[in-house]
C-alpha cells in the first residue's frame, strides 16, 4: 500500500475540502427523488499540492510561497539555487552566473528566516529539493522554527518535534543525473546517516531522505532501471544506518518508516501506474525480509511525485498540457499506489522560467482532478485486472534481475564508482533519442503532426516565461560580504562563528554525528559557503564518472544519416590533415549532463574526437582544454541559464589565448532574444530542445568547422 510522503500532509486541507461529504437531505414534499440526488460516498483525502518554486531572493521567494498557499497550493517545494546546491556562497568565482537562477539563494541564518517570513514552520509541509548541503538547509529550518516558536512565545522544542516535509538527500543519484554533489560517496553517506539518525530522535515527523527515481528517468533510465537503482540506493542508506550504530535495532522500523521517495511519471501513464504498483510490492518485501520490519505501516511505500519534464517540448508546448494531465493520472488513478505529494512542472518549462500564473495553471489541474472529478471516492480501479497485473509482475521481475547485478558489484556505491550505473543510463537514453529520431517513438508536434496554427501562449518569446532581474547576482554577493563583515566586526560574534566552524571540523575527523555542530553553526552566523568549505577541507571533493566512454549509442552502424555524416568528418578531416576534435563542456554549476552525454556519444559515434572532461568548469579550464587539445569546434552545454554571463567569458578567453577562430557552439534552454545576443557576440550556432535530431546536429559541426577553416561547404541539411 502506497502512503503519502509526509504524515502532516493529512492536516493540509482545510475545512471546506477535508472531502467529508455532506449529509444528505432528507426526502420531503416536492423536493429531488432518491434517484435524482444519488448518495456520494466519502471521499478520500486528496494529496499534498505543491508546486516547485524558489528564484532571486529568499525575500521575492517568500512573497510567491504565501500567494501560492493562499491559491489553496497545501506545501511548499523550495528550489535553491546552484551554488547553495554545492555549497558556495554568492561571491564565489564559481556562483557567477549562477546565483537565484533555478532557485532562490539561501547563504545564512538570515536568509531563511526571511524565506518563511510569515510561514509558520511547526504548521507547514515543506519539501526541500537540497542533497549535497541538505544536513545544513535542515539545520537552518529547525534553527528559523524554534526562532519563530519563541518569537510567539511557545515551546521551541516542540515547534522542532512539529516539523514536517523532507530534504531530499538522495545523494547517490547526484552522481548519476543532477549532478550537484560535493564528497565522495562514503563522506556523503555519512552525512546522509546522521541526519536519518537525528531526525529519527528529534524530528519524528521529518522525512529526513526522498529515493529521487524522478532523477533516473530524466537521465535515462526505462522502467526497470528506475525501480532497480531506486530500491538499491535505499538498500545502501539503511544498510549505512544500520550499520552506524547510532539506532538501536529495536527502533529500525522507525528508521524505515520515515524513507520516502520522489519519483517520476511520463506520458506513458499505464505503465507508469504499473510501475508504482511494483514500487509498492518490492518495498514491502525488502523491508520486511532484509530488515525484519514488522509492522506494515512502517513498511508501507511513501512517495511524492513531480511528473516528467524530460518529455514537455519547446515545439507546439500546448501539447506539454495534456502530456501532464497523463502523467498526473498514473500517480493519481491507482488508490492502492497513489502519491500523497504531487507537484507539476510548468507548460513552458523547455522555454525557460515558468510564471506564477504558469504555476497556478499546474495547480489548478490538481484541485480539477482532486475536487472536481470522483476519482477519490472509489476503491482501487485496477485490483483484479490480470492486464495491470501482468505487467507489475513482469517489472518486478526486471527490477529484480538488476538489483542482483548491482548487489553483485557490492551494491549502489560501488556501482557507481565503477561507472557501472552512469553507462547503463547514459546509454538507455541514447536508445530513446534514437527511437525518437527514428520515428519509432512518436511525440507530437516533435517528429509527427508538426504542421501548426500560431501560437498566442508563445506570440512574444520574452515574455512567455519569468525573468530574473540582472542585478540579483550584484545584490546577493554584496549581501553575503555585508553579512560576513558586520558578523566578523564584533569580537564575540566572530568568536563565535569561527568556534562552530572548528567544532563543524573536529566532528568531522571523529566520526561525532554532524547535526549539533551544523545547528549550531547556524546559530553562530556561518555562511553556506563557511559550513561546506569547512567540510571540504575534511572530506574533500569527488568528480563522478561521466558514462560516455563505456555508453552504447542510439545511432547504430546501420542508420544511412550516421553514416553520411561519419564520412563528412572523415573527409574534412583529410583535407584538413588531421581528425576532427570537439571539445564538449559544460561551465558553471550547471550539473544536469544528460544532454552534453549524449552530444559527446553521437559525436564520438559521427567519428569525431571528443573530449569530455564532465561538469563543473570554470571559463578558465574550458579555455585551457581547447588549447591544450588544439579542438577544432567547442560545444557549451547550459541548463541553468547562466549562459549570457558565462558563454561571453569563453570566448573572450579563446581570443586572449589565439583561439578566437575556434568556433563556440551553445546549446541548452535558451531564449529566443538570448540565442540572437549570443550570436552577436560570435557563438557560430545555438541548440535548443526543438533541434532533437542530433545526427543532423553533427553535420551541422561539420558544416561549422568547414567555414571556420574556409572550406567549401555543401547545402546545409535541416536541423
Amino acid at each position: 500500500m502506497a502512503e503519502h510522503t509526509d504524515d502532516a500532509a493529512g492536516d493540509a486541507g482545510s475545512d471546506d475540502v477535508s472531502g467529508a461529504p455532506a449529509p444528505a437531505p432528507r426526502h420531503t414534499e416536492g423536493s429531488a427523488t432518491e434517484a435524482a440526488q444519488p448518495a456520494r460516498p466519502e471521499r478520500d483525502r486528496p494529496w499534498v499540492m505543491r508546486t516547485y518554486a524558489g528564484h532571486s531572493s529568499a525575500a521575492a521567494s517568500n512573497a510567491l510561497y504565501r500567494r501560492n498557499l493562499a491559491k489553496g497550493q497545501t506545501g511548499l517545494s523550495v528550489a535553491f539555487d546552484l551554488p547553495t546546491q554545492t555549497g558556495y556562497d554568492p561571491d564565489h568565482p564559481l556562483a557567477r552566473g549562477e546565483v537565484g537562477k533555478v532557485g532562490v539563494p539561501i547563504s545564512h541564518i538570515g536568509d531563511m528566516r526571511a524565506l518563511f517570513d510569515q510561514i509558520p514552520l511547526a504548521s507547514m509541509n515543506t519539501s526541500m529539493t537540497i542533497n549535497a548541503t541538505a544536513m545544513w538547509l535542515l539545520a537552518m529550518y529547525q534553527v528559523a522554527a524554534q526562532e519563530q516558536a519563541e518569537a510567539a512565545g511557545e515551546d521551541p522544542a516542540a515547534a522542532v518535534r512539529a516539523l514536517a516535509g523532507t530534504t531530499q538527500n538522495d545523494i547517490i543519484k547526484e552522481y548519476l543525473s543532477r549532478g550537484t554533489y560535493v564528497f565522495a560517496p562514503e563522506p556523503s553517506l555519512r552525512l546522509i546517516t546522521d541526519m536519518i539518525a537525528y531526525t529519527v530522535a528529534e524530528i519524528p515527523k521529518w522525512n529526513p531522505i526522498n529515493i529521487c527515481s524522478y532523477h533516473l528517468q530524466e537521465a535515462g533510465a526505462t522502467p526497470v532501471q528506475e525501480i532497480a537503482y531506486s530500491m538499491s540506493t535505499a538498500i545502501a542508506v539503511l544498510d549505512a544506518v544500520r550499520d552506524s550504530g547510532q539506532v538501536p535495532q529495536e527502533r529500525f522500523g522507525e528508521v524505515v518508516a520515515r524513507i520516502s521517495f520522489f519519483v517520476n511519471a511520463g506520458v506513458r501513464f499505464v505503465e507508469e501506474m504499473c510501475k508504482m504498483r511494483a514500487f509498492v510490492q518490492l518495498w514491502d518485501e525488502v523491508t520486511r525480509e532484509r530488515y525484519g520490519v514488522q509492522d506494515a505501516k512502517q513498511r508501507r511505500f511513501r512517495y511524492g511525485v513531480q511528473v516528467n519534464s524530460l518529455g514537455l517540448t519547446e515545439a507546439q508546448p500546448e501539447n506539454n498540457i495534456q502530456r501532464i494531465v497523463l502523467e498526473m493520472l498514473a500517480v493519481t488513478l491507482s488508490k492502492d499506489a497513489r502519491a500523497r505529494a504531487v507537484q507539476l512542472p510548468a507548460w513552458n518549462e523547455a522555454l525557460g522560467l515558468p510564471r506564477p500564473w504558469d504555476q497556478q495553471w499546474s495547480l489548478r489541474m490538481q484541485q480539477v482532478l482532486a475536487f472536481e472529478s470522483d476519482l477519490l471516492e472509489y476503491d482501487d480501479l485496477f485490483a483484479g485486472s490480470t492486464v495491470v497485473e501482468a505487467k507489475v509482475a513482469e517489472l518486478v521481475e526486471g527490477a529484480r534481475a538488476e538489483m542482483a547485478r548491482v548487489a553483485e558489484l557490492g551494491g549502489a556505491v560501488p556501482a557507481v564508482e565503477s561507472g557501472y550505473m552512469k553507462s547503463a543510463l547514459v546509454a538507455s537514453h541514447a536508445l530513446r533519442r534514437a527511437r525518437i529520431e527514428a520515428g519509432e517513438d512518436i511525440v507530437v508536434g516533435v517528429n509527427r503532426f508538426e504542421t501548426t496554427e500560431p501560437n498566442p501562449l508563445t506570440a512574444d518569446l520574452d515574455t512567455a516565461i519569468q525573468t530574473v532581474d540582472h542585478d540579483v547576482e550584484v545584490k546577493a554577493a554584496e549581501a553575503v560580504r555585508r553579512w560576513r563583515d558586520e558578523r566578523d566586526a564584533d569580537p564575540a560574534r566572530r568568536d563565535r562563528a569561527q568556534a562552530a566552524i572548528a567544532r563543524l571540523q573536529d566532528d568531522a575527523r571523529s566520526g561525532t554525528n554532524l547535526m549539533a555542530a551544523s545547528i549550531e553553526a547556524a546559530r553562530a552566523e556561518v555562511t553556506t559557503g563557511e559550513w561546506a568549505q569547512a567540510l571540504r577541507d575534511v572530506f574533500g571533493e569527488f568528480r563522478a564518472p561521466t558514462g560516455v566512454s563505456g555508453s552504447v549509442s542510439g545511432g547504430g552502424p546501420g542508420s544511412a544519416e550516421l553514416r553520411e555524416v561519419r564520412e563528412q568528418v572523415r573527409l574534412t578531416g583529410e583535407e584538413l590533415g588531421e581528425k576532427l576534435r570537439v571539445l564538449v563542456a559544460k561551465p558553471g554549476l550547471d550539473g544536469h549532463s544528460n544532454g552534453a552525454e549524449q552530444v559527446a556519444v553521437r559525436a564520438r559515434d559521427a567519428g569525431f574526437e571528443v573530449v569530455y572532461q564532465g561538469i563543473r568548469l570554470t571559463p578558465e579550464q574550458i579555455v585551457a582544454a581547447a588549447v591544450a587539445e588544439d579542438v577544432h569546434l567547442v560545444g557549451i552545454s547550459i541548463l541553468s541559464g547562466s549562459h549570457m554571463a558565462l558563454v561571453p567569458e569563453i570566448l573572450e578567453g579563446l581570443r586572449a589565448a589565439g583561439a578566437g577562430d575556434v568556433p563556440v557552439i551553445v546549446g541548452g534552454i535558451i531564449p529566443d532574444s538570448d540565442a540572437r545576443a549570443l550570436k552577436a557576440l560570435g557563438v557560430a550556432e545555438v541548440f535548443t530542445p526543438k533541434d532533437f535530431g542530433l545526427t543532423d546536429i553533427m553535420g551541422r559541426f561539420v558544416q561549422i568547422i568547414r567555414e571556420a577553416r574556409d572550406l567549401p561547404v555543401a547545402t546545409p541539411a535541416p536541423v
